[in-house]
């Protein structure tokens, strides 16, 4: 049975609301979405792990919406607002795409409130990080929004898992951002830039990727893990951005028996 969520709203420093679900029980692990995504992303995973906190990003779905400046550090001290308003001092932390850009700032700024981080699909970004290719952005910027959406999708999903899992997909952008929030979050991504930061990462640290990804090259997990003390990388076969959904069985798998595994203490 699928866990009700506790739904509510935590207030950022800035006095911007934050929308935030959390199902299940115990300490949960943090799940952090995607560029210009909000907690929908992990419709097909939450249920996996026994109690998760997702959130909607400023921008995206019930959260507010200001017109200021967004970088992936803001978004990182809007996850420590959230554990705050819900008294929770540490967590297992789990990013994918910008999620991971911003779960890396968590850890790096907040490290006692981190036990465990696991970093998908991403990148240290700045000059060290590996960016998708100029073929990948204009199939993105197509003419017609249908033209670019299934582009999207074809880079998230192999067509043999899009064949057999016909959708809906939620992993393809909030409904409803407002120009200046998706403005926002692109600029966020785009000037992401850890690389510093990264040795300083205390938590152990499990790195997940799928080796066709286009959006965020693979190229990226081994440049994470060399630079993060204790890191590992797992690499999944002929899966594309999306991996947490089309090698779900095993992607969640080597995530939980991360998050139990005794030699991280």
């Amino acid at each position: 049975m699928t866990a009700l969520p506790r739904t509510g709203h935590a207030i950022a420093a800035d006095g911007t609301r934050l929308a935030y679900q959390w199902r299940g029980t115990g300490s949960p692990l943090v799940l952090l979405s995607g560029q210009a995504n909000d907690h929908t992303w992990w419709n097909r995973t939450r249920d996996d792990f026994a109690g998760t906190l997702t959130m909607d990003y400023r921008g995206t779905g019930d959260s507010g919406s200001p017109e200021v400046p967004y970088s992936t550090t803001v978004f990182a001290d809007d996850v420590i607002a959230i554990l705050d308003d819900l008294d929770i001092p540490e967590a297992d932390v789990y990013g994918t795409s910008m999620g991971g850009r911003v779960a890396q700032w968590v850890a790096a700024k907040y490290p006692d409130r981190v036990r465990r981080l696991i970093l998908g699909c991403t990148s240290p970004g700045g000059e060290h990080g590996i960016e998708r290719t100029n073929d990948v952005r204009l199939a993105l910027a197509r003419r017609t929004s249908i033209e670019a959406r299934e582009a999207l999708q074809d880079m998230m999903y192999t067509p043999s898992w899009r064949a057999a899992n016909p959708g809906p997909y939620t992993v393809l952008g909030a409904h409803g951002m407002l120009p200046h929030a998706v403005r926002g979050h692109l600029v966020a991504s785009n000037t992401h830039d850890a690389w510093d930061a990264l040795p300083t990462i205390t938590a152990p640290t499990l790195v997940l990727h799928g080796d066709d990804d286009v959006l965020a090259p693979p190229t990226n997990a081994p440049l994470l893990a060399e630079r993060i003390p204790d890191a590992r990388v797992r690499l999944f076969a002929g899966a594309r951005h999306a991996y947490f959904d089309e090698c779900r069985p095993e992607s969640s798998a080597a995530v939980k028996e991360f998050l139990e595994d005794p030699s991280h203490g």
